[in-house]
């Protein structure tokens, strides 16, 4: 299973076609059934790219549940990674959206938008659950503009940052003491630049949207109709990265890199400070001996106290002719006990609460997942996603081409960030 997963390259065309919908579903008519009444009938469960690594872990929750509950049948269903929130859209409005739906926050969004997901902080039978999740769990199910949560928090992941302890030494750096702030990092980018001759660059890539919300840039408005990093915090972020770049911090070919492009630069000991998850150890203990000798474990510096995190969730469709036993469903799979289950043969981390106490992801085993378990666990009290849920992939390429024109030069951060607003605000209202 990958870190995480995202759908944003099609939420706009998924919001586009949403948003066009009557308000129909899977069980037709208006509301569909009482969310609060006896669980019974039977319900369609769909899940994300994820039969072919769990199907005996689906297939056992769902024999278990119709175990505890009698009078409902459950039908699982699992789509593919490619094309699912086309997929989503296609059956949203065909009327034939499951009962359940697995989704991310980007995807909850214009279905939400649309009147088509339950909101469960208004529906008594869902609202009632509430206190058995984080609240930033919860809270990153909450959209904007529309007053509430629209699924049950499922799985939260988040991803340390690798640095090269080496590297760090070389510099005459403290090799255990990373940097926590942006300041910090921006000095240990310095240091590492002067002191090298150049020759070793701390990052790979170029500040993404995540990067101006760890820096403290209010990325939209209120109710998500508008971008807005473009305001003098994010210009600061901005020109302080191309100082980086001019000084030799950033990668000759930051400008270009991919993720894979910018994680082989760690690998090859050209960068000093990279991204990565416990997949990544195994590679790095396979290819690059040294450097996992030297590996060092942080979180990504944040100037908010609130580090990055991604969020995935349980959607009930609100047209269901059997609502109450899809809330029942939705919840059942979201519990403690199945939710400790499933990050148990996974590297995800449960959102309910308490679970994240539990020595497995605070004590450190020795092993390598053992390692960025319990780093990443520390990582998600207080955390947030920042990402927005209306960005789509376009949007992102748009802030990319924006923001390389600043750092070589081409125009200032100022006016790059402008233009990158303006064109993504046009992208938001044509969607």
């Amino acid at each position: 299973m990958p870190r995480f997963r995202r759908a944003a390259a099609a939420a706009v065309p998924l919001l586009a076609s949403a948003l066009s919908l009557t308000a129909c579903g899977s069980g037709g008519g208006s509301d569909g059934g009482a969310a609060d009444g006896k669980a019974e009938g039977n319900i369609t469960f769909q899940t994300w790219n994820l039969r072919s690594n769990f199907k005996d872990y689906f297939e056992g929750l769902v024999g278990e549940f119709e175990k505890q509950n009698p009078g409902v049948k459950v039908k699982w269903l699992d789509q593919p990674a490619d094309n699912y929130a086309e997929k989503l859209s296609a059956d949203a409005g065909g009327g034939t959206l499951p009962d359940v739906v697995n989704v991310s926050p980007d995807l909850s969004y214009p279905l939400a938008k649309a009147g088509i997901l339950l909101n469960l902080d208004r529906e008594k039978a869902a609202a009632k659950f509430k206190d058995e999740y984080t609240p930033e769990a919860w809270q990153g199910n909450t959209l904007p503009g529309l007053d509430g949560s629209y699924a049950f928090p499922w799985y939260l992941n988040t991803g340390p940052l690798f640095y090269n302890k080496a590297l760090f030494r070389q510099a005459g750096l403290d090799p255990e003491k990373p940097p926590k702030s942006y300041d910090e990092l921006f000095a240990t980018a310095d240091a590492l630049a002067k002191r090298s001759g150049g020759r070793t660059a701390t990052l790979a890539g170029t500040p993404s949207i995540e990067d101006f919300g760890r820096y403290g840039v209010r990325l939209m408005n209120a109710d998500a109709t508008k971008f807005t990093y473009n305001e003098p915090k994010g210009v600061e972020l901005l020109t302080k990265y191309k100082e980086l770049y001019a000084h030799g911090g950033l990668d000759s070919q930051a400008l270009t890199n991919t993720a894979d492009q910018s994680g082989q630069k760690f690998l090859e000991q050209k960068v000093a400070i990279n991204p990565g998850s416990a997949h990544d150890l195994d590679t790095f203990k396979k290819n690059a001996p040294g450097l996992y000798k030297e590996l060092g474990i942080t979180d990504a510096p944040n100037n908010t106290g609130k580090p990055n995190m991604y969020v995935m969730g349980l959607a009930v469709n609100k047209q269901s002719k059997h609502k109450a036993a899809a809330v029942a469903f939705a919840h059942f799979v979201t519990d403690r006990k199945n939710q400790e289950d499933f990050a148990h043969k996974v590297a995800v981390f449960p959102s309910t609460k308490g679970s994240l106490d539990d020595p497995y992801w605070t004590k450190d085993d020795g092993t390598d997942e053992g390692r960025v378990r319990v780093a990443s666990a520390k990582m998600l009290k207080g955390a947030v996603n920042y990402t927005p849920v209306v960005l789509s992939e376009e949007m992102k390429v748009v802030l990319k081409n924006e923001v390389a024109k600043a750092l070589q030069g081409k125009k200032s951060p100022q006016q790059a960030l402008d233009d990158a607003v303006a064109q993504s605000d046009k992208l938001l209202k044509q969607s």
